[in-house]
């Protein structure tokens, strides 16, 4: 059974801080017991400069809910060939905090200021996304091209 937690600054910037030395500069926080739970709640921790590939689920149960609890979230919505349909700026206490991705929807998210922490809440069990869900017109994590591509996601903040 999941221990009681008490969500706080603490916790955020304790989160934050592993995010900066990962070297992908992100890292998360579980609260479900484990990647076979129904309901998978997370708390997600990015600096800038992570990159994370424009992605959609496909299962039809993994919709995807984001609610922005510190920093400043750019969320990235694409169409099928990856042009970019809607770029939205997500912060606590502010006009737009969180959104909700329905499955089949080309999505990506860029840390707009640094210990920038959203949770997270999906349908579970984990199930690794698998080629059919990562975008074919955008690079890889590990592609040289990868931080040229950020770039271009970020410029829709600008």
């Amino acid at each position: 059974m999941t221990k009681f937690q008490i969500l706080d600054q603490a916790m955020l910037s304790a989160l934050s801080s592993e995010a900066s030395g990962n070297a992908r500069l992100r890292k998360n926080l579980n609260f479900h017991e484990n990647n076979e739970s129904l309901c998978h709640r997370l708390l997600n921790a990015l600096q800038p400069g992570t990159y994370v590939q424009p992605h959609c689920h496909l299962a039809k149960n993994k919709d995807e809910t984001l609610v922005v609890v510190a920093g400043k979230i750019g969320v990235l919505l694409f169409d099928s060939i990856g042009q970019v349909v809607q770029a939205i700026e997500l912060a606590p206490n502010t006009a737009q905090f969180g959104v909700h991705i329905p499955v089949g929807t080309f999505h990506s998210m860029v840390a707009l200021a640094p210990n920038s922490v959203f949770f997270e809440s999906k349908s579970g069990p984990y199930v690794a996304i698998s080629e059919a869900e990562r975008s074919l017109w955008a690079p890889a994590e590990n592609d040289v091209a990868a931080p040229s591509y950020l770039a271009q996601m970020l410029a829709h903040f600008n």
